[in-house]
């Protein structure tokens, strides 16, 4: 199918920041007290906005998060990305696919502008995202699992929820895009097929989504 607009999620989908920024949690949430593996981040936080790992911790342990943890974990997290980040293989071929065949995308992610911004800068992909084209939850206020985040990059490049596809690469960005009546695919880079469940259709590899486009 020939969709109007291709939404991308951001982390471990365009830049592979989901093993940095996990590792980096997974430490900080830890040294907080609250013992947290790699492992566990990836299943727990993948893929969500800030405000639910403040939901998570509060309802697991009645606790509540330092006033400047999301401060000093951006901190970390922006550091990291300066030295170590890198596009996800195949992204850009497939950017410039999209740009040759004239096919409107855009990115909609749970991070913050910042976040994507200080990522699209390190990778060069700001080249291919200005600004019209980055939707970020701090736009919406609720962030994945529900769907404003991506009901909004629809209406904001003025295409019809039915007539876009979301690509992800996390269970709470899948249930997001199903929510908000679009097709999906999975991205299975990272996360195993089977927590992707009712997406359009999976891949494994970025070279594999033009076909899948249409492209």
């Amino acid at each position: 199918m020939r969709y109007d607009l291709v939404i991308f999620d951001n982390d471990g989908v365009l830049v592979d920041s989901e093993p940095i920024s996990n590792r980096l949690l997974a430490g900080y949430l830890t040294e907080l007290g609250h013992p947290t593996t790699y492992e566990e981040s990836i299943r727990d936080y993948m893929g969500s906005a800030m405000h639910r790992i403040h939901d998570l911790v509060r309802e697991r342990t009645g606790q509540r998060l330092p006033e400047d943890f999301d401060d000093t974990f951006h901190a970390r997290v922006f550091s990291a990305f300066r030295e170590e980040l890198e596009p996800v293989e195949g992204t850009v071929d497939v950017l410039k696919r999209l740009v040759a065949d004239g096919v409107p995308y855009c990115v909609a992610s749970s991070g913050s502008h910042e976040r994507i911004r200080v990522g699209h800068r390190k990778t060069g992909l700001d080249a291919f995202f200005p600004d019209g084209l980055v939707y970020s939850a701090e736009d919406v206020g609720r962030g994945k699992p529900a769907p404003d985040l991506f009901l909004h990059a629809a209406e904001r490049m003025g295409v019809a929820p039915e007539r876009c596809v979301v690509v992800e690469d996390s269970r709470l960005g899948v249930q997001a895009a199903l929510a908000a009546g679009m097709d999906v695919y999975g991205f299975t880079a990272m996360t195993p097929d089977e927590r992707l469940s009712g997406v359009t259709g999976h891949f494994s590899r970025m070279e594999e989504l033009p076909a899948i486009l249409g492209l």
